[in-house]
């Protein structure tokens, strides 16, 4: 390929489509709830790879809130159909989910919950697979100051790491929230995003609870924050309805990359028109050759 093609890939921005999973079956709903089926997932990631898609997350979005593992087996089957890079995540605890699903197929492994609950287990993935492996999905969402200022205050109380929010002049705070948006935690996403970064992780996936699923765009506010602030690739999540809010969200946030779902999965938008959209409007991505 030579080493100009080589720089081009890595500048290119990505496009991936993110299945999110719930027993067994592809789901998207609206802000993290109102569920409906998308079809079955190793149907749709094969479908995906032959259509271009750069790579492809897949979450299992129940398991950690239900206290279970991961479902291997489909990992497995989409590992076996699928050539581009595969990052896996939900219900993973330990070390050795982590290993697990390296084995099963995944070629990084995003970790949310656990990364609070344990955030030793983001700087062991990172020592046992590497950082390009470490993957840290944020869920944050907007809520009153009183509000997170009484969650941080408990997690201070419990001894735990609790940073001040990043913009303590506002009204509101982004607050991270886990098992599948259930849970406040009183961090910053801004400060979370730093902490994880510091930890080892390699890539931050940033899913908006207030604009998921809504179709109205990506939250630019809280990805351009963090983007602003660390020095990995930060994926934007949450709210794509057409190819001009990923435009948006890759030239004017610093975002790297964009999670994609509903339009993908309910053949609004293809991913090569999106990606011929974006390559029409000067934003670099790989383009599917004839």
């Amino acid at each position: 390929m030579g080493i100009f093609g080589t720089l081009f890939i890595l500048l290119t921005h990505r496009i991936i489509p993110c299945l999110d999973v719930k027993a067994g079956r592809v789901v998207k709903g609206v802000n993290f709830v109102g569920l409906r089926d998308a079809g079955d997932p190793v149907q749709i990631a094969r479908q995906y790879d032959e259509a271009g898609a750069d790579e492809l997350v897949f979450l299992d979005i129940t398991a950690s809130h239900e206290k279970r593992n991961i479902m291997l087996d489909v990992v497995r089957q989409v590992a076996e159909q699928c050539f581009m890079p595969f990052t896996v995540g939900g219900g993973i605890r330990t070390i050795d989910d982590v290993t697990a699903l390296v084995q099963a197929g995944a070629e990084k492994v995003s970790i949310n919950t656990a990364a609070v609950v344990d955030p030793q287990i983001i700087s062991q993935t990172a020592q046992r697979f590497g950082r390009c492996a470490t993957v840290v999905n944020m869920d944050p969402k907007r809520v009153r100051r009183e509000t997170f200022e009484e969650h941080r205050q408990a997690r201070i109380d419990q001894g735990l790491f609790a940073p001040p929010a990043s913009n303590e002049s506002s009204d509101e705070a982004f607050e991270i929230f886990i098992h599948g948006g259930r849970t406040p935690t009183g961090l910053d996403a801004v400060a979370w995003a730093q902490e994880v970064v510091r930890l080892g992780a390699g890539e931050i996936v940033l899913t908006s609870m207030d604009a998921d699923g809504m179709k109205n765009g990506y939250d630019l506010e809280i990805t351009g924050a963090v983007a602003a602030v660390v020095q990995v690739p930060v994926v934007a999540s949450g709210g794509c309805g057409s190819p001009e809010h990923i435009r948006e969200v890759l030239t004017e946030t610093g975002a790297d990359a964009a999670l994609v779902a509903s339009i993908f999965h309910y053949g609004q938008y293809t991913i090569e028109e999106t990606k011929a959209y974006l390559d029409q409007k000067g934003v670099a991505v790989r383009c599917l050759t004839s």
